[in-house]
């Protein structure tokens, strides 16, 4: 074996120093989820910075050459001699609204001690601080200097994963400083409060503009308050109020009416001395917002029987029972992924092929998807923050919505499987609508692809409204204590009833009649897929637009038979509705023409009548052609397709809209005096090139969305199977196969077969809203329900089936 030396001498040229902005994978491997933590540590390549588990290290060594690593590692400091030796420390109560920081929430604080040495490959030889101090100085300074910089290194997974979230952190807010006070003499008493309208005692809020105290906002619970203080910014506009109890030397609870949010008042002392109030003598008597946030977070019952608390749960391991790291607020990507990896489809793609993955995989495997896609394990750092990047809401530590990840995480795939298998077929079906008008009889179909069935919650059909009824009786009653939590129980038949009945559109334009008339819709399946998502839409909004959850208790079966919900298509004898050019929109500053078209041209006008044009134009809905407009589309392309698709929404009217970018003056159509390419970005159409699309495909994608870069990603990706007649630049049909042999595109590859299903797995959420609380999945793995609670994994004693949000079922094949 050569001298360690010199053989550190050879190599010192690929042997680099980390610089401000380079990217350091010092805590996870690129193709694994070892870490510095795990068995044999990771070796930190010292010229691109990547991180190799000890199984993964001899592969890059042998694609790449490199040979010096630098070796971390990490072991768990021992527990002081004064800790208890009976298990694991008492948890702290959470004091804060907040997640890796002193006081939060629970995460992981561990400290380690760490330890970093210099191998060189083939033979693993080790080079330690001690050995370095022998050696020439070139090579003393340039791997000391590596070394340094490596350890003093943010971590990729550190950078780019927010490790900390701090709920508290409050803007100041912009009415503060220049905030004008009334001089109408009020002074408010230190205690005795009382609100002005209600009486009520706690949750008082005075505002800072004119002293008056009133009562807040009344939770969808019961709880809280009647709303007074929020009447009271109504009426006068006044925007500060601080909570009364909370005030004490350190500050106190105000909010924004305005901004609609806790804020910061660098003024605070001075305005309640307006008022009387000497902040440096008062004393906290009532729940700040943020202990009552946590309180809500911690809500007992849901949170209990949702996490099986109540019950002492086996811990399970092995095969398919890995628990996932929670990063800060990723329970939701935690739960999606262990219920997607239980898919045949997926475990194909990206497990089953991992070593093809590996041996494809590109220079930097934490950039490849694929290769990300198998980071289901310990702590899924990478692939958090690749699945995130370029997203407002996925890319932070925030809280998020199980089901807009799944579909965002679908979207991903369907983007990264434009060649092979595709694992998000599983999940895709067909939705025929059918629109049927009351006047003519006359029927229209139309076809749209999900991937998601959401059930509406009828809450009117609640089988136990007495108890609720005396519930809310007891919650009114102002002496009455803590009363137990009463759940509405809402039967599944009620659920699928509500999705199955006709639905009447009452400001439906017929084509037929020609004038505004009264529809019914009918939603069926045009087909059944392998596996079937079902959402209960238990998110919605008050009356005021605040947000809230319905807490409901749903008797989801563990089987189901759709197959009476499946679309039968145009009926025997049935009429279509015509699809006639729509009559022009006039206004009546406008001067009246003739209608052009199919009605007429500008040489020949007789069919032209004023009488026909007035009583035929149709009223279109304004939000829905708004909706589209701020979308990028043009407004006569909004308006035709509000009008052909009768007014029925704006999912309906988006859909029309993309299927008629290629018609002749259609919306896809250029504007007079431009020309198909002009004003198109050369660095977005460089960009989806890149992809693997071609400059044509490229800028049909551009213009059929504005030029905006992110919606024609989007755009492209959902209309593959329409751009198989173009040139694709990777793997595709050249120009001229595609003009010999044009056909009209195939529609969208769907998966059929009987609508009969098991439940195999369901995702549950506690907490009150989507930007908080918690999910867990239950998972149902050889005939055992197994509770997936992050990092913890069990059987489950009581699997809450009722309080799902999420599930997900497979075909069964008799």
């Amino acid at each position: 074996m050569a001298d360690v030396g010199e053989v550190l001498m050879s190599v010192l040229s690929t042997i680099r120093v980390p610089r401000p902005g380079d990217r350091v994978h010092k805590d996870e491997c690129a193709l694994s989820f070892s870490s510095p933590e795990s068995e044999g540590g990771l070796y930190v390549c010292m010229n691109s910075f990547l991180g190799f588990g000890s199984q993964y290290v001899d592969r890059h060594h042998a694609r790449t050459g490199q040979r010096a690593y630098l070796h971390f590692t990490r072991t768990r400091k021992k527990e002081d001699d004064n800790n208890s030796s009976s298990g694991d420390p008492p948890k702290k109560k959470p004091t804060r609204l907040a997640i890796g920081i002193e006081g939060g929430f629970d995460v992981e604080q561990d400290q380690y001690e760490e330890d970093v040495k210099v191998v060189i490959f083939p033979d693993r030889q080790q080079v330690t601080s001690e050995d370095l101090a022998t050696m020439p100085d070139v090579v003393k300074e340039r791997v000391s200097l590596s070394m340094a910089g490596f350890m003093s290194a943010d971590s990729v997974s550190h950078a780019l994963q927010v490790q900390q979230w701090d709920g508290e952190v409050r803007q100041e807010s912009r009415h503060a400083v220049d905030l004008k006070q009334l001089d109408n003499g009020l002074k408010i008493p230190p205690s005795g409060w009382r609100c002005e309208v209600c009486d009520l005692q706690e949750n008082l809020w005075m505002n800072l503009t004119d002293g008056k105290v009133f009562c807040g906002r009344r939770y969808f619970d019961g709880t809280g308050g009647n709303n007074h203080a929020l009447l009271h910014f109504q009426q006068t506009g006044f925007p500060l109020a601080v909570k009364l109890g909370t005030i004490t030397p350190d500050g106190a609870d105000v909010y924004s009416y305005d901004e609609d949010d806790m804020v910061l008042n660098p003024k605070l002392p001075e305005h309640l001395s307006h008022f009387g109030i000497d902040m440096m003598t008062m004393q906290k008597t009532e729940h700040t917002m943020t202990e009552l946030e946590i309180a809500v977070n911690q809500r007992v019952g849901e949170w209990e029987v949702i996490q099986e608390s109540g019950t002492s749960l086996r811990p399970l391991s092995g095969s398919g029972l890995t628990g996932m790291k929670n990063l800060g607020n990723s329970c939701y990507l935690n739960s999606v992924m262990q219920v997607l990896f239980t898919v045949p489809d997926f475990q194909t793609k990206y497990v089953s092929n991992i070593q093809k993955i590996f041996d494809e995989a590109p220079s930097d495997p934490t950039q490849d998807f694929k290769t990300q896609g198998d980071q289901v394990g310990i702590a899924p750092r990478m692939f958090k923050a690749l699945i995130g990047r370029g997203h407002a809401e996925f890319s932070t530590n925030r809280q998020q919505d199980a089901q807009e990840f799944l579909l965002h995480f679908i979207n991903m795939v369907e983007r990264n499987c434009r060649s092979g298998a595709n694992p998000s077929e599983a999940f895709r079906f067909l939705v025929e609508e059918r629109i049927v008008c009351q006047q003519s009889h006359k029927a229209k179909y139309t076809q749209r692809v999900d991937y998601i069935l959401q059930l509406p919650v009828p809450m009117d059909q609640a089988t136990n409204t007495e108890e609720l009824q005396e519930a809310e009786r007891r919650r009114e009653e102002a002496d009455s204590g803590p009363t137990p939590t009463v759940r509405a129980k809402i039967p599944f038949s009620a659920c699928m009833a509500a999705l199955s009945e006709p639905e009447v559109l009452s400001d439906f334009w017929s084509s037929a009649v020609q004038a505004k008339t009264t529809a019914t819709k009918t939603t069926r399946f045009a087909s059944f897929p392998d596996h079937l998502v079902i959402q209960i839409k238990k998110f919605t909004f008050g009356l005021d637009w605040v947000p809230k959850k319905l807490d409901v208790s749903i008797d989801v079966p563990d089987t189901l038979d759709l197959g009476d919900l499946r679309a039968t298509g145009q009926q025997p004898g049935e009429e279509l509705l015509p699809e006639t050019a729509p009559p022009p929109l006039m206004t009546p500053d406008v001067e009246v023409k003739g209608i052009l078209g199919s009605y007429g041209n500008e040489e020949d006008d007789s069919l032209y009548s004023p009488l026909l044009c007035q009583s035929v134009s149709p009223v279109l809905d304004d939000s829905t052609v708004s909706q589209l407009c701020e979308m990028g589309f043009p407004l006569e392309a909004c308006r035709k397709a509000v009008y052909y698709t009768g007014n029925t929404g704006i999912d309906a009217a988006m859909n029309w809209v993309m299927g008629h970018m290629d018609d002749p003056g259609g919306p896809g159509a250029s504007a007079p005096g431009t020309t198909p390419t002009e004003s198109l970005s050369e660095e977005h159409l460089a960009t989806i090139v890149s992809m693997g699309f071609s400059r044509d495909q490229a800028s049909k994608a551009l213009r059929a969305t504005s030029n905006v870069l992110d919606r024609a990603v989007d755009w492209i990706f959902s209309h593959l199977d329409d751009l198989e007649s173009m040139e694709v630049s990777e793997g595709g049909r050249s120009a001229a196969e595609s003009e010999g042999s044009r056909e009209p595109p195939p529609g969208p590859r769907v998966r059929d077969g009987p609508g009969k299903y098991e439940l195999f797995a369901f995702i549950s959420h506690m907490g009150t809203s989507t930007m908080c609380g918690h999910y867990v999945c239950h998972i149902k793995k050889d005939h055992q329900w197994v509770i997936f609670n992050d990092q913890k994994v069990c059987a489950s004693e009581k699997p809450p089936k009722d309080l799902g949000y999420l599930y997900f079922y497979r075909r069964v094949t008799e």
